[in-house]
């Protein structure tokens, strides 16, 4: 079938800005250490594991930047988002000299080491807290303590209905204090006082800690839960109810405009770019990366970008492609994600493409195992920077965890029927490596979750020695990224009746890049000249789909692009070589 009706077109002029910057075309790979590579059998990933996998993620994928999930001292109730110690590592990861090392070892092969900074709440086995409950006078205000009200009965009650991201009440009672403590997350992380300036100074010191160690930027966790409203009349307000369900103890039950994105939340990312660019100016160094975590309406995303007056994070994560695609999104839905974002993204700033994390179920599991090489494809060849999420590149799918072996927070707050809604334990399961004894994560046949039922197939080993592989498909097309025509380039984007996107990148005089995203369900062959004009005559084949017969580094004509369905195809060719 031939199409020719045409529509939404998007055209993007390159970057002006006279110097480039290393993360701004960069690929960046999100690492799990848990799960990563366990270096000395005790079933948990570390950072000697990381450190061993550095050949693979510099040299065999190529990847720019690696960041971690939380590594510091923690009792691990949530997994590492429950610090007790921001100036230490915590003991299954290693040590701060096993971070040093890893961090030396990154920057000898070019590698950019960014990691976790959870600034919102600490543990509360900390000491900053057990202080604070004892009304120590330098900590005593670094949480948010409130006596509560006394209803008319004598009863004591919490000082407001705000609710919990991991349900039920926000507000804890404490008996030595005799004072509630806020908590947007788990009882045992209660949240940090950023009304305090000696809590914010103390902040800005553990970033600068770590910055001492070798470390190249952080990615901020949960950035919209950093200020909460004033007390008015020495009372917190109740939030408004939302209407969108009858459960109290269910987040969604509250509008949250009391305890997420308030103004002073952007102004803290602020500071915190002023502190990480203070000290590149001050070591010379390279730039010092932030990457804001915010599930936050796309307007808020770009104000963390910065305003008018001050720098913001450098890499606010786009969340409006990840939370609004789906196993059945069409190319036009897709299309319209990629536009939404690019319609109010400031000139002046980087895009960034992300599909998976830590947090959502897997891209094969969630959008499909079909449309796998589809959404790689999108990512590497749409401007900016692209983010992978560990066990991605190999379409690493979810793995089912039984309610009993269910150790996620999220879910064991919920129940034997509904945990697997809330549950992030299938998404983190150990990667893939080989086929040996635990997928060749660890030597111990006992790992902190259960390897993946299919890891004798399904492995970086298999895919490797493949003809055609995903993870092979992923290095193509990093190697693609390199290029200049996807770092200087301009962009256009056209949708092609209702399930084909056709993306262009073209940089006078080196080449044009043609990526084609077939969302149908069926066999489709787009004709290229009725989707754009003066395009190579014949484009070379850099990769595709796995369920594709077409061979990397042949060539094709620009009208005889067949693709099967949820199937996609990166083509490069040049002018020259006729129209």
């Amino acid at each position: 079938m031939w199409f020719s009706v045409i529509t939404g077109l998007l055209l993007l002029a390159p970057s002006l800005l006279a110097e480039e910057h290393w993360w701004q075309h960069a690929n960046f790979y999100q690492i799990y250490p848990r799960s990563f590579k366990d270096s000395d059998g005790d079933g948990v990933g570390d950072l000697r594991g990381i450190m061993e996998k550095v050949p693979y993620l510099r040299r065999e994928l190529g990847i720019d930047a690696i960041w971690l999930s939380p590594i510091f001292k923690s009792p691990m109730a949530d997994f590492g988002y429950d610090i007790s110690d921001f100036r230490d590592i915590h003991f299954e990861f290693g040590t701060i000299a096993d971070l040093e090392a890893l961090a030396a070892t990154c920057n000898a092969e070019g590698l950019k080491l960014i990691l976790d900074f959870v600034p919102n709440h600490s543990s509360d086995e900390s000491d900053w807290f057990i202080k604070s409950v004892n009304k120590d006078p330098t900590y005593s205000d670094y949480y948010v303590w409130h006596p509560g009200k006394t209803l008319a009965n004598g009863t004591r009650v919490p000082p407001s209905n705000w609710v919990s991201v991991f349900r039920g009440p926000a507000w804890e009672w404490n008996d030595v204090r005799k004072e509630y403590y806020l908590h947007q997350f788990l009882v045992k992380q209660p949240d940090l006082n950023y009304r305090n300036p000696a809590l914010v100074q103390e902040m800005k010191d553990v970033i600068k800690f770590w910055l001492d160690k070798g470390v190249h930027g952080f990615r901020i966790d949960a950035v919209p839960y950093l200020f909460e409203s004033t007390p008015v009349n020495g009372m917190y307000p109740d939030e408004e109810k939302s209407g969108e369900t009858d459960d109290p103890d269910n987040p969604s039950y509250l509008v949250h405009t009391l305890t997420q994105n308030l103004n002073e939340t952007f102004d803290m990312v602020y500071q915190w770019r002023k502190v990480v660019d203070d000290y590149k100016q001050e070591k010379q160094s390279e730039d010092i990366v932030l990457m804001a975590e915010a599930y936050t309406p796309l307007m808020n995303i770009i104000r963390l970008f910065g305003d008018e007056n001050s720098e913001g994070a450098h890499v606010p994560f786009n969340f409006e492609v990840l939370s609004n695609t789906f196993k059945d999104t069409t190319g036009k839905q897709f299309h319209d994600n990629i536009k939404r974002w690019l319609d109010v993204v400031p000139s002046n700033r980087f895009s960034n493409w992300v599909l998976g994390n830590h947090d959502n179920k897997r891209v094969s599991s969630r959008l499909g195992v079909a449309r796998a090489d589809l959404y790689q494809i999108a990512l590497n060849v749409l401007p900016g920077i692209a983010v992978t999420y560990n066990g991605d590149e190999l379409a690493m799918e979810d793995v089912f965890i039984s309610w009993k072996d269910t150790i996620d927070p999220a879910a064991c707050n919920s129940n034997a029927k509904d945990y697997l809604m809330y549950s992030r334990d299938p998404v983190r399961t150990p990667f893939q490596w080989d086929d040996s004894v635990s997928a060749g994560f660890s030597t111990n046949r006992s790992t902190w979750l259960p390897v993946a039922p299919n890891y004798k197939t399904l492995n970086y080993k298999a895919q490797k020695d493949a003809p055609r592989s995903h993870v092979k498909i992923f290095k193509a097309l990093v190697r693609l990224r390199k290029q200049r025509t996807l770092r200087e380039g301009t962009m256009e984007m056209q949708l092609v009746g209702e399930n084909i996107i056709v993306i262009k990148r073209h940089l006078d005089g080196v080449s044009t890049i043609v990526a084609v995203l077939n969302f149908n369900k069926t066999t489709e062959t787009i004709k290229l000249s009725s989707v754009f004009q003066g395009l190579p005559s014949a484009f070379e084949v850099i990769t595709s789909s796995m369920q594709t017969n077409y061979i990397d580094g042949t060539v094709v004509g620009r009208d005889e692009i067949t693709l099967p369905a949820d199937a996609a195809i990166v083509l490069e060719g040049n002018v020259e070589n006729g129209i």
